[in-house]
């Protein structure tokens, strides 16, 4: 599979394209306005502790307080072998601290935290929707081949390394390199052939970051930040350009000389993949991705075959609809369904990593009679998803035919981050037909008649509600204005909503709506 990387790079936007067979499959945008925060160290202080939920919250200097969950406390690790698969660390997305699992149950957190007190917490997650950012008191520092974590004690090696002889052997080493010093270490996947001098020196790297971080709390107070995680550019060298990467082409000389100057440090091998873009056709319409970008906020998404998906988020998950289409097949429906489902699996691997979409996903594939070709679209979803950098889980066929899964989600969707609702439609993505409108008109007026008011009144209307009365109901005005002890009248209104409308006593010039209107 040839990878590449792409990296537009100018004064109030950076964007990273990752390519794969000439295909999108993942996007990255950095504003100075919307700084990526994951990974980023505060000294904090505890606002509240809720024991109901083993929570607490804590203020790092952001719009919203910072959510804590107990299981995010610092707790001393059991005792375990370091050799068992199930209990290791497991490496995450390119800026996200690891998580660990089955983590050891620690004292309820009312009997650790107190309000006021100050905490070392990093974030984890970024503010989405109406959540404030999500913070775990376990502090880990990344490298390009290994994490630390100060606070930990545990040797793990990440999951994408499958051979375990060579996972026993990175452990051994990196063990060797450690010591009996404290803080944990997680080898990362591309640090599968790296020497121990490498992972030595990296280490000393780490411990030393973390120093000056320890160094730095004595000094400030609560709420500060303490440690910025890499940029954007530098996290992408960091954690995606490997020997596994073709090339990586940049269209800033800043940014390009950056790029060099930090691989000469880290990896010199890599150098002579990265090269200078200089043309005058921007670099992103040459590699053909910019009307990719512009799909990626549509609902629908076409497949190869003449299928398609739509896409639809929710405030609680996001749901996927497999749809054949014009694609009918010739004689076997089987057959025909399949195709359709695998083409529809792996385009939904590439949308969610495209999409940058988390939490719960369902989707709902055409139904197949043969059970076997139910596991056949399961695996093809299973192995696409496993090119994924964030952590991902789809779950077996349900007997409804639905595939539910997640995907981790650390900041919000390219579509929440990059769009607003529509002030017209609040985010429903309807309007109320011109018909709906003219009937809640007719229920408001009637309304005020019912009170016996006598001054008369100006409904006011956008144009194309105020043309479909003149098209469609031309006696309208008339006959209701017979049942009324007012008259009143219709004006169009191009600065108003489309659904919207206005009721104004003409006199004063009073504006009523809120008082009449009705659904």
């Amino acid at each position: 599979m040839k990878r590449e990387i792409l990296i537009n790079a100018a004064p109030r936007e950076t964007r990273v394209a990752i390519l794969e067979d000439g295909e999108l499959v993942e996007l990255l945008v950095d504003r100075p306005e919307a700084r990526r925060m994951v990974g980023d160290v505060y000294l904090g202080k505890v606002e509240a502790v809720l024991p109901g939920i083993q929570a607490a919250f804590v203020d790092i200097g952001t719009e919203k307080s910072a959510f804590l969950h107990a299981s995010d406390l610092v707790v001393p690790e059991a005792d375990a072998d370091d050799d068992d698969d199930d209990d290791e660390e497991e490496e995450s997305d390119e800026t996200e601290a690891p998580t660990q699992r089955g983590r050891s149950k620690g004292p309820p957190i009312q009997d650790v935290l107190k309000r006021g007190q100050e905490l070392l917490v990093q974030i984890s997650k970024e503010p989405i929707s109406t959540k404030g950012p999500r913070v775990t008191a376990q502090i880990s520092l990344a490298g390009r081949f290994i994490v630390f974590m100060p606070h930990g004690s545990k040797v793990g090696v990440s999951r994408k390394i499958g051979e375990r002889a060579e996972r026993l052997r990175l452990r051994q080493l990196v063990r060797e390199v450690k010591g009996d010093s404290s803080g944990g270490v997680i080898v990362r996947t591309v640090g599968e052939d790296v020497t121990q001098e490498t992972f030595a020196r990296e280490l000393a790297t780490l411990r030393n970051q973390w120093k000056r971080i320890t160094r730095k709390v004595q000094f400030m107070r609560a709420p500060a930040m303490i440690h910025r995680e890499t940029s954007l550019t530098r996290g992408i060298i960091r954690d995606v350009f490997s020997t596994k990467v073709d090339a990586l082409t940049v269209d800033s000389k800043a940014v390009h000389q950056e790029i060099v100057e930090y691989l000469k440090g880290i990896a010199p091998e890599l150098m002579d993949r990265v090269k200078l873009y200089e043309e005058a056709v921007p670099l992103f319409d040459t590699a053909d991705v910019e009307a990719e970008i512009r799909d990626i906020f549509k609902r629908r998404c076409d497949l190869p075959s003449g299928g398609y998906l739509i896409i639809e988020p929710t405030e609680a998950l996001v749901s996927i609809d497999v749809n054949s289409g014009r694609y009918t097949g010739k004689k076997d429906p089987e057959k025909t369904v399949l195709r359709t489902n695998m083409e529809a699996a792996r385009e939904i691997a590439r949308q969610l990593r495209l999409r940058d979409v988390g939490g719960i996903i369902v989707c709902d594939f055409i139904d197949m009679e043969i059970k076997g070709n139910r596991e056949k679209v399961l695996q093809e979803l299973r192995t696409y998803l496993s090119r994924d950098r964030a952590r991902t889980k789809a779950f077996a066929v349900s007997d409804l035919g639905l595939i539910e899964m997640t995907r981790q989600r650390v900041r919000q969707s390219h579509l929440q981050s990059m769009t607003t609702p529509c002030p017209t439609c609040r985010g429903t993505g309807r309007i109320f037909t011109p018909e709906t409108i003219i009937r809640r008109v007719e229920r408001s007026v009637r309304r005020m008649g019912l009170e016996g008011k006598r001054d008369a009144l100006v409904v006011r209307l956008h144009p194309d509600v105020a043309y479909y009365v003149l098209e469609q109901e031309p006696e309208f005005t008339r006959k209701l204005g017979k049942t009324l002890p007012f008259s009143f009248e219709l004006r169009d209104d191009p600065l108003l909503m489309p659904d919207d409308f206005r009721l104004v006593v003409k006199s004063a010039g009073r504006d009523v709506t809120q008082q009449y209107a009705v659904a």
